[in-house]
């Protein structure tokens, strides 16, 4: 059985799942005239990627308050940002790409990229990750389900991630700060930085409208980023401000 035909049918038992809720291994091997074995590995596969929840005897989905996605329709400015990010990722290159908007616009951006190994904390990230043709290595941090940020965190997470290393990181934020880095409503800021920790480089997407914007927590100091990307809104005077920090300053553009 090729990886192709194993994928496409990984692909169609997620697509069932999906639709009727739960699934048998002794369906599924009669639909796809294969062993249960063969099954049974699909299904842990797909358990281990954070896409289903393993039952005696097949697979239910996974509960609906971890899979639901915010439905807000992805700015223009967070679609140039994610391609303007794509640009730097080489074929082959292995990364990490954090929860939120903006960074889930970059993975509709892979679809040209080979031979990628990407890892994700979020649930709605490693399901378009999945559904890609290029089919690229998708690995999930696993850990503590964190509603506030719809994607998992804690001890696990960063256990996780410490067992490989990565040549980007790809993160959002909440803010930023100028003088002291990116800032964020939440309080778990632990992952983010065991990501930036792993990485090679810190890629930063965040839009225009959240710089100098006002929040609590220092999630990465100006000494773990490389590059910032935002949009064209940018006032002169802060494009000063932030290439004075020493990073490398991107301004996506049509």
């Amino acid at each position: 059985m090729s990886k192709r035909n194993t994928q496409q049918r990984r692909h169609n038992i997620i697509t069932d799942l999906n639709a009727q809720g739960e699934v048998s291994v002794d369906s599924l091997a009669k639909q796809f005239e294969t062993s249960e074995v063969t099954i049974r590995k699909d299904l842990a596969a797909l358990e281990n990627s954070g896409l289903l929840l393993r039952r005696y005897g097949g697979a239910i989905a996974l509960p609906s308050e971890i899979t639901e996605a915010k439905t807000d329709p992805l700015s223009n400015e967070k679609l140039l940002i994610a391609k303007a990010a794509a640009t730097l990722i080489r074929d082959h290159n292995r990364i990490i790409i954090d929860s939120g908007q903006t960074t889930s616009a970059l993975v509709a951006e892979l679809t040209n990229k080979k031979g990628l190994v990407v890892m994700t904390n979020a649930l709605s990230i490693a399901n378009e990750i999945h559904a890609l043709e290029n089919e690229p290595t998708l690995l999930m941090t696993g850990g503590t389900w964190d509603a506030n940020s719809e994607a998992f965190q804690g001890q696990v997470a960063e256990q996780v991630l410490r067992s490989y290393d990565f040549d980007q990181l790809f993160i959002g934020a909440d803010g930023i700060d100028i003088k002291r880095g990116t800032t964020t409503f939440n309080e778990l800021t632990g992952l983010s930085r065991v990501m930036a920790e792993v990485a090679r480089e810190v890629i930063v997407l965040v839009e225009s409208k959240k710089i100098t914007k006002k929040i609590p927590n220092l999630e990465l100091g100006w000494q773990q980023i490389h590059t910032l990307i935002t949009d064209k809104g940018l006032a002169k005077e802060m494009r000063t401000a932030l290439t004075e920090q020493g990073i490398n300053l991107i301004i996506a553009e049509e």
